[in-house]
């Protein structure tokens, strides 16, 4: 039996959390052989991004000082509550010296060359996990258990070089972590990075470490998938806008997938596919109250006595609407559009198109709006010229910044009458306007754009009706 455990950075956001964490993998290790996957401390990463930022901008060699302080400081902190061992703490301290000198001479180099690269700012960012796995590792070792730190590469996530948002080329995960559990030996393998053919640190973008541990579960035929984080698992909404709120004991992995694409922050939809595939279960547990049983994520689409299982959120978005009548019987248009908008690296969240052909309405991060009207521009020429005569494809483009996406999942949707107007319905009894519209094949999921203003009234409304009531 083997379990990958990994750790967010809020579960091992100071010494006595990674310590608290080293006791559930020590608790859990009676039962299974374990492997870790570990984040970087909470707000690591952010302030790897920022001094990745200022040494390329200011050059401030002094800044630099400052920050390698901080980091020092914060690390070494940990250190000493995570520890007890002197003799365990000193070799510890040893890696984490060697590390920090490190990324003090990356950071230098930045500024005096004035340059960041794709590469050297993966390289940059790795730092994070690099530091708090010696410190997760000597933890487990001071509590009794074999233990050794591994890099992502060194535990056989072998990658391509899109530095920044890099995909397997292939796994060594057997190969490489087999031999130590068979002794006994509990890694703990940083998330977020693996390693290109020619050894160069690469990053898996953004929900990376959740990724790692499903990589590394997928490599060794895992038997389950524990994500450890710092809510009881998937809630049937955001609580912090419906209080009613209540955690969802099972999902399947389409009903997850649907949940971690639309806003729900516990699980990142790439973290899915690879347990997906090898029907390995994920479990979402609490760090802080191990306890909770969690939400266990597995191929079953339990159909509960509710048809709605939960309803997500995506804020700071913009709906932009493509209209043009030249667009009716023109192949290739779609393709077009969203070749333009791949080559500005805009992330489309969702798509609607009119059945009449004259219109494309789709949903982007509202820092990607600008990039996107820049990018049709490029494409289809000046849309502003409004008269047909033009023989324009796009005869105009228009944003809305201030919308939200609300997402309806349950895996009960699928051929149930009606429930697409009993939903909208509630959403006009709340006094919401939907702008868009857009259901997935899977039929699981229905999403709809509102006004930002509406969507806390909204959202409550679809709770008390299809959760809190258990009826649609």
């Amino acid at each position: 039996m083997v379990t990958v455990m990994k750790f967010g950075g809020t579960s091992v956001g100071s010494g006595e959390r990674i310590r608290n964490v080293a006791k559930i993998v020590v608790k859990k290790k009676k039962e299974d052989d374990v492997v870790v996957v570990v984040s970087a401390m909470s707000e690591v990463t952010n302030a790897l991004v920022d001094i990745s930022q200022q040494a390329l901008d200011v050059r401030d060699i002094a800044k630099i000082g400052d920050f390698i302080e901080f980091i020092k400081e914060k690390h070494y902190k940990a250190i000493e509550e995570a520890i007890k061992s002197e003799e365990i703490k000193e070799e510890v301290k040893k890696i984490i010296d060697s590390r920090i000198e490190e990324l003090e001479k990356v950071l230098i180099g930045v500024a005096y060359l004035g340059e960041l690269t794709p590469k050297s700012r993966d390289y940059i960012l790795s730092f994070g996990e690099r530091l708090s796995s010696p410190i997760l590792s000597g933890a487990i070792r001071d509590l009794g258990e074999k233990s050794i730190a591994l890099e992502g590469g060194e535990a056989g996530i072998i990658t391509d070089n899109n530095f920044g948002s890099a995909r397997v080329k292939r796994l060594e995960v057997k190969e490489r972590l087999l031999p130590l559990l068979k002794e006994g030996i509990i890694p703990v393998v940083t998330g977020f990075i693996g390693t290109t053919e020619e050894g160069y640190i690469t990053t898996l973008g953004r929900g990376g470490s959740d990724y790692s541990a499903a990589l590394i579960g997928y490599g060794l035929d895992a038997n389950v998938i524990e994500i450890w984080t710092d809510v009881s698992g998937v809630y049937t909404t955001d609580p912090r806008l419906v209080p009613t709120a209540r955690r969802i004991p099972r999902l399947s992995y389409i009903e997850a997938m649907e949940l971690a694409y639309f806003g729900a922050k516990v699980l990142h939809p790439r973290t899915i596919e690879p347990a997906m595939e090898k029907g390995i279960p994920i479990l979402v547990k609490n760090t802080f109250e191990p306890e909770n049983e969690g939400t266990l994520i597995t191929n079953d689409m339990e159909m509960s006595d509710s048809i709605v299982k939960a309803i997500s959120t995506i804020k700071n978005v913009a709906l932009i609407n493509i209209f043009g009548a030249g667009m009716v019987g023109v192949s290739g248009t779609a393709a077009r559009i969203f070749k333009a908008l791949g080559e500005e690296d805009v992330n489309v969240i969702l798509i609607s198109q009119g059945s009449s052909e004259t219109n494309i309405s789709l949903v982007v991060s509202e820092e990607d709006v600008d990039k996107a009207i820049n990018a049709l521009k490029r494409e289809f020429g000046d849309f502003g010229k409004k008269s047909f005569l033009n023989n324009n494809l796009i005869r105009d483009v228009s944003v809305d910044r201030d919308v939200c996406v609300v997402s309806v999942v349950g895996a009960g949707m699928k051929g149930a009458k009606g429930i697409a107007g009993k939903i909208f319905t509630t959403v006009s009894e709340s006094g919401a306007n939907i702008k868009m519209i857009a259901q997935g094949s899977s039929e699981v999921n229905i999403s709809f754009v509102i006004d930002e203003k509406d969507l806390l009234n909204c959202v409550r409304k679809l709770h008390e009706r299809f959760i809190e009531k258990r009826n649609g």
